[in-house]
């Protein structure tokens, strides 16, 4: 198999290792090369993000006012509900597991002491200085979307989706192909500078604890949906895992909306509230990359000694429900669509954003399929709604 048709996964994979097996013997003076290498791609994303956030998140809020009136909103208001509580349940599963399987001495803080300041400096960085700040091109994207979504704005909602287009392409031609050479330079970097092990300890730990949180998060989902909609949960579970199963190999929420479609009906959705509620959520209903974006950035504020305390992380939560929205649908397109709230909420470095992007694509493969197999939950709800209505 070609390098270029490899899933993602594999790249990002490929690259942690080859980063940490280079760094063994390639000299400081070469390494330094790949530093400077990626720093003027971090120096890129940093341009990019208040970009990404106005060309995804604006028309996708925008999108919302199209369509089918009442079920529309409460379809919306489920999902953000469910996201949102994801979001949480994955915050405070953080706050009463870490501490027991994270060591937090100051020997082994000290090993990802090269996250936030680096003893192998680059050649050279190019400054590129974004247009704007991420909170202005957040507040900007939720002005636009908003009015948006109340007027016509034909030629306007036409300049918005031809930006959401160009940045779309950005993401799959430019940043998702170059993302495992970042990831492997950062590696390369962290094992020079002594902390790979404690940083490759750290990642496994976490996928544990977020594939746990996943299965109690799906069984939470269709059990609060069987006793709406009167039908055996774990039945209604079952049936959804050959969405579950196709997810884990498309790890695209779009391309296995056929099977989750299929699989909702035989569940009793109806066919109106299946076809409009399942595409519908596939795009809104982010709530397993949600959880697992909570708890990577957890896990690195919690090393770092950053603050993780409620309030602050009920406001990024929120606001991350939000801006799942406009997540693209291509591998690691939720993370990309997070990096602006990372950075303005939780004070994000470039060094941060690296690890947070190769644990999260660690993961990649499941969050979608918790996505996925929750939509058909979502269209229970819906569905019962629906009949009531």
């Amino acid at each position: 198999m070609k390098l270029s048709k490899l899933p993602l996964l594999a790249k990002v994979v490929i690259g942690i290792l080859l980063g940490v097996l280079f760094s063994i013997f390639l000299p400081e003076w070469c390494v330094r090369i790949f530093v400077t290498l990626s720093g003027i791609f971090s120096n890129f994303l940093g341009f990019i993000i208040p970009l990404l956030i106005v060309g995804l998140v604006a028309p996708g809020i925008a999108e919302l006012g199209k369509g089918a009136g009442k079920l529309l909103g409460i379809t919306s208001v489920i999902a953000y509900g469910s996201t949102v509580f994801a979001g949480f349940l994955s915050y405070y599963s953080c706050v009463w597991t870490y501490p027991s399987i994270i060591d937090r001495t100051p020997e082994a803080m000290a090993k990802f002491e090269g996250l936030t300041s680096s003893s192998i400096a680059p050649y050279f960085s190019i400054d590129m200085p974004p247009v704007m700040s991420v909170m202005t091109a957040l507040i900007l994207a939720f002005v636009l979307g908003l009015g948006l979504s109340k007027v016509q704005g034909g030629v306007f909602r036409g300049v918005l989706n031809e930006l959401k287009e160009v940045i779309e392409l950005v993401i799959r031609k430019v940043i998702i192909p170059i993302l495992p050479f970042y990831i492997f330079c950062i590696f390369l970097k962290i094992g020079a500078e002594g902390s790979v092990v404690a940083v490759l300890g750290l990642f496994l730990k976490v996928i544990l604890v977020i594939f746990v949180i996943h299965v109690l998060l799906l069984l939470i989902q269709f059990s609060v949906a069987g006793a709406i909609a009167g039908k055996n949960p774990f039945k209604a579970l079952l049936t959804m895992l050959p969405a579950y199963m196709t997810a884990l190999g498309t790890q695209s929420s779009a391309a296995t909306i056929p099977v989750t479609l299929a699989q909702a009906k035989k569940n009793g959705v109806t066919d109106e509230v299946a076809e409009f509620s399942i595409p519908l959520c596939a795009t809104i209903h982010l709530a397993g990359s949600t959880l697992k974006i909570v708890a990577c950035a957890f896990a690195i504020s919690y090393m770092l000694g950053m603050p993780t305390n409620v309030g602050l992380y009920a406001g990024f939560i929120m606001m991350l429900g939000i801006t799942m929205v406009a997540a693209p649908g291509v591998p690691g397109g939720a993370i990309m669509a997070a990096l602006g709230v990372l950075t303005s909420i939780l004070g994000f470095d470039e060094n941060m954003i690296g690890l947070m992007i190769a644990l999260y694509i660690a993961m990649d493969s499941f969050g979608t399929a918790c996505n996925v197999t929750g939509d058909g939950a979502i269209a229970m709800v819906v569905n019962k709604i629906y009949k009531k209505r």
